[in-house]
């Protein structure tokens, strides 16, 4: 796909507004990270990896404006400014793995290089974040395209894949993670069918997976939610893939609201439910998915669609952006280090431990 949905110019970051999409193409100049923890915030950038590149950007960027006569100073700003960016969304792991690594970056930057009276190194550890930013950029779409490389390895000719939410390049800053895999196996002509779940109530199915499908010129069938469970009784379906905002050290998966359901009904059905995701996703902190935090939003994203109320006044209204998927329900957790199958806290220590130890 040629549109770039973030990109670091210098003075502003470039970000594809995902809030406009299929109608509008509409790129949105970030100046501060201020705006860039609202765009965050309202979704205008979206999917745990991207979000992740968005915050490294942001607190890159807000570095850049700081006046510091001394490192602890300039940390203490630093600090601030990565608190404002962390409080965006709570449930994606991936924003605060890329503030940690970016705080740990400064830190590592000013033991390395001592304090100076005059300022020169606080000079440098901004350079330095922004090329940590790069780099977490970089590394990101290095992993998507393993990830889709290794996720292909199970797609068979003609298969027809069910996915929910979107997590291609739009959702990852780079290649993307499941739909990764559907380009991976795209790429190879296998022949593959995508059949795309609209994913209510911000339909990122139906406006963000169905465009980028098209733009790849992938088969798509879109369908709303409740339609999955037909498809799959009926034969329809070989397998599902999707992406993952934060696993659990035990395998259980959050995703986007809706996921839990398809895994039941895959599991129903005997069809293989797969997760696409880098291993930053991965949080070992968390024994299960009862530890994950579930974010919750605005009601106003289920009664209303676009300009047009849906739901009377006075409704009340429940809506968490994510549920969890127990890891029973899951046939296999696609990474760039490989591939996963129960028991998945054996295999999390196997390499991530050994990944985030280097």
């Amino acid at each position: 796909m040629q549109v770039k949905p973030i990109e670091w110019c210098d003075t502003t970051i470039r970000i594809l507004d995902q809030t406009r999409l299929p109608s509008e193409v509409v790129f949105l100049e970030v100046a501060d990270y201020v705006e860039m923890a609202a765009a965050i915030r309202g979704m205008r950038i979206r999917g745990a990896p991207a979000i992740g590149v968005a915050a490294a950007y942001g607190l890159a960027l807000g570095a850049q404006a700081i006046e510091a006569r001394t490192e602890e100073e300039f940390l203490v700003k630093l600090g601030t400014i990565s608190r404002e960016l962390a409080s965006t969304r709570p449930t994606a792991i991936n924003l605060f793995w890329a503030l940690e690594r970016m705080n740990r970056a400064a830190g590592e930057g000013f033991a390395l290089r001592g304090s100076s009276p005059k300022g020169s190194t606080i000079s440098e550890i901004k350079a330095v974040l922004v090329e940590e930013a790069k780099r977490i950029e970089r590394e990101n779409e290095e992993a998507d395209r393993r990830i889709g490389r290794l996720g292909a390895e199970l797609i068979e000719y003609g298969f027809t894949i069910l996915t929910h939410c979107n997590a291609g390049a739009l959702a990852t800053a780079g290649y993307g993670t499941a739909l990764g895999v559907i380009k991976a196996a795209h790429e190879q002509g296998k022949q593959i069918k995508v059949i795309a779940c609209e994913t209510r109530p911000l339909l990122q199915g139906a406006r963000l997976t169905a465009w980028e499908l098209v733009e790849e010129q992938i088969p798509v069938t879109l369908i709303t939610d409740s339609m999955a469970g037909h498809f799959m009784n009926r034969g329809r379906i070989d397998c599902v893939i999707v992406g993952a905002d934060r696993i659990a050290r035990n395998g259980d998966v959050a995703n986007k609201i809706g996921t839990y359901s398809v895994a039941v009904l895959a599991r129903e059905n005997s069809v293989p439910f797969y997760v696409a995701a880098p291993t930053s996703t991965i949080d070992l902190s968390v024994k299960s998915g009862a530890e994950i935090p579930i974010e919750e939003r605005s009601p106003e994203e289920v009664t209303w669609i676009g300009l047009t109320r849906i739901a009377p006044e006075g409704v009340e209204v429940a809506n968490p952006a994510f549920d969890v998927t127990p890891h029973q329900y899951v046939s296999a957790i696609i990474t760039e280090k490989g591939v996963l199958k129960e028991p998945y806290e054996e295999g999390f220590e196997g390499f991530v431990l050994k990944t985030i130890s280097q």
